[in-house]
């Protein structure tokens, strides 16, 4: 796992939208937009049963995400691994910093089964205009 600049985690923290790249595998990529909270240096994303993205990280967990911004143009690119997770403890600790960063899953909270949580950990960082 690498470190965040100090740079690239406030930018980081400061934005909850992401384009999350997967891939089947047959290599076949694909780019969904969703939005994250930080675990560290880690990325949690809530996803859906069914979705392709979760298909892709079952079959292959390499993942990359990008967070930006127009204007003024800034960025940072991430290349990592995912990990699922459905229940238990960890379940249950990376579900309460989706509810403590995002107020509408609070309000529409859900119980372990009902949503996987991807973990990504980041092995490449690239930022840009920080």
């Amino acid at each position: 796992m690498v470190k965040l600049t100090p740079k690239d985690a406030a930018f980081l923290k400061s934005n909850e939208l992401c384009r999350l790249a997967t891939a089947s595998k047959e290599a076949k990529p694909q780019v969904t937009p969703v939005i994250y909270a930080l675990d560290g240096t880690y990325f949690v994303v809530a996803v859906d049963y069914g979705t392709r993205k979760l298909k892709n990280v079952k079959e292959n967990p390499n993942v990359s995400l990008v967070v930006d911004k127009f204007h003024p143009n800034k960025a940072v690119m991430v290349e990592g691994t995912c990990e699922i997770y459905e229940r238990g403890p960890e379940y249950r600790r990376l579900l309460q910093l989706l509810f403590d960063k995002f107020e509408f899953y609070k309000k529409d909270p859900w119980e372990e089964g009902e949503s996987p949580i991807l973990r990504i950990a980041p092995k490449k960082v690239v930022s840009w205009g920080l």
